[in-house]
């Protein structure tokens, strides 16, 4: 990735934005394409590398490793890497990711409501949606 010239105008004014909309801090966070997609996969527990990728059949590698690198960084999803032969790593929510839960299933559910505005809905329902709380057993 590119390093970010931290005295840009841009990076001044994003800056200056967050302080002002914690809406725009979250998106900087989960917005995008695949980030949003990558924590709905990761909502019903930790995955392997692969299982992420077999599930987003789409995605390429490089933007996979690019975006569960952002939001390890961003302490949203943990990286656990074993040290066994071959090296097995997952992936799971962390705390601060885990606290998303209710802000995908809003999401989730807005996406639901106006599909059905359509003629044709878009969304079945949320029945296949990981629960709202996530279960400590």
């Amino acid at each position: 990735m590119a390093k970010v010239k931290e005295s840009s105008t841009i990076q001044l004014n994003k800056q200056t934005v967050f302080k002002l909309c914690p809406v725009t801090y979250v998106m900087e966070k989960i917005g995008g394409y695949w980030k949003p997609i990558i924590l709905f996969h990761l909502l019903s527990g930790s995955k392997r590398y692969g299982e992420l990728k077999r599930a987003m059949p789409h995605i390429t590698e490089k933007m996979l490793i690019q975006h569960l690198k952002q939001l390890e960084t961003d302490n949203l999803v943990l990286r656990e890497a074993m040290p066994v032969i071959p090296p097995r790593v997952t992936y799971s929510l962390t705390p601060s990711g885990e606290a998303l839960r209710p802000v995908l299933y809003a999401m989730a559910n807005w996406a639901i409501d106006e599909g059905r505005k359509q003629d044709e809905p878009l969304f079945k329902s949320l029945e296949d949606f990981p629960r709202l709380t996530q279960s400590t057993s």
